[in-house]
């Protein structure tokens, strides 16, 4: 693991990291120096072994988002762990599972998961965070929504709605936290190529579509992410709050 002194000696825990964009980010927290704690709905293994494997200081919980009680939980155990916590990035979020789909078509049952996961997870998790943030002095949370917000992209109404909730929360969150020195900020990345999205059979048609949309005429791949995720979980961007950063090559521009 190349490393570097830029979150030195932070604490950062990131949600749905077992697999593809949340490891990514779980890594190069790691590599900037952070201490991590990745959590899944399932024991994150996987991520915690790359991780330790490249010399970071990382630990691992199952926790659900939906549930209060198992993210109090996972912030327990990572200030019991690491003795703080400084970072929260909120990464896990239904997608790579749903199918594309009208509008009539999505159950009042799907609907209501994607926002118990997408929206009110974040909610949870960000309760539960604060009080560790506050006892340190301030802290950085990271919120991930989604360029198809500004796109009003089709045919995915439940996900594209759960991440304007998202970007909505950041905002409003973001008042709220400003005076504990607490940063509040989202990242909207485009069609990212993670594992999930390229064995999904839904998006193998629209990859070539959306690359064409871009001013930058390339796939998006996890690492391109690393650079926003750095700056928003680091003191460089200690008066920016409230912020929603896109990060999809230029096919959405605001």
């Amino acid at each position: 693991m190349t490393t570097s002194n830029r979150l030195e000696n932070r604490v950062a825990i990131v949600t749905g990291a077992a697999q593809g964009i949340g490891r990514t980010y779980a890594l190069a927290l790691a590599a900037a120096g952070a201490k991590v704690c990745v959590s899944d709905i399932t024991m994150p293994e996987e991520t915690l072994r790359q991780l330790t494997e490249a010399g970071g200081e990382a630990s691992a919980v199952v926790a659900d988002v939906s549930s209060q009680a198992s993210l109090d939980a996972m912030v327990e155990h990572t200030v019991s762990r690491f003795g703080r916590l400084d970072v929260l990035v909120n990464n896990a979020g239904m997608f790579g599972s749903l199918k594309m789909q009208g509008f009539a078509d999505i159950t009042p049952e799907e609907w209501d998961r994607v926002m118990a996961v997408n929206v009110r997870g974040v909610w949870q998790a960000i309760t539960a965070a604060v009080p560790a943030m506050k006892k340190t002095d301030g802290g950085n949370i990271i919120n991930i929504s989604s360029g198809t917000v500004f796109k009003g992209s089709p045919y995915l109404l439940h996900y594209v709605t759960s991440k304007g909730a998202v970007m909505a929360l950041t905002r409003a969150i973001a008042r709220e936290l400003g005076d504990s020195n607490i940063c509040v900020n989202a990242i909207a990345p485009g069609l990212v190529m993670s594992s999930n999205v390229q064995s999904h059979p839904d998006w193998q048609g629209v990859a070539a579509s959306i690359v064409s949309t871009r001013a930058i005429k390339r796939e998006s791949m996890p690492d391109d992410l690393i650079g926003a995720l750095l700056f928003f979980a680091s003191k460089d961007s200690n008066f920016v709050t409230g912020q929603t950063l896109v990060v999809d090559g230029g096919s959405v521009m605001h």
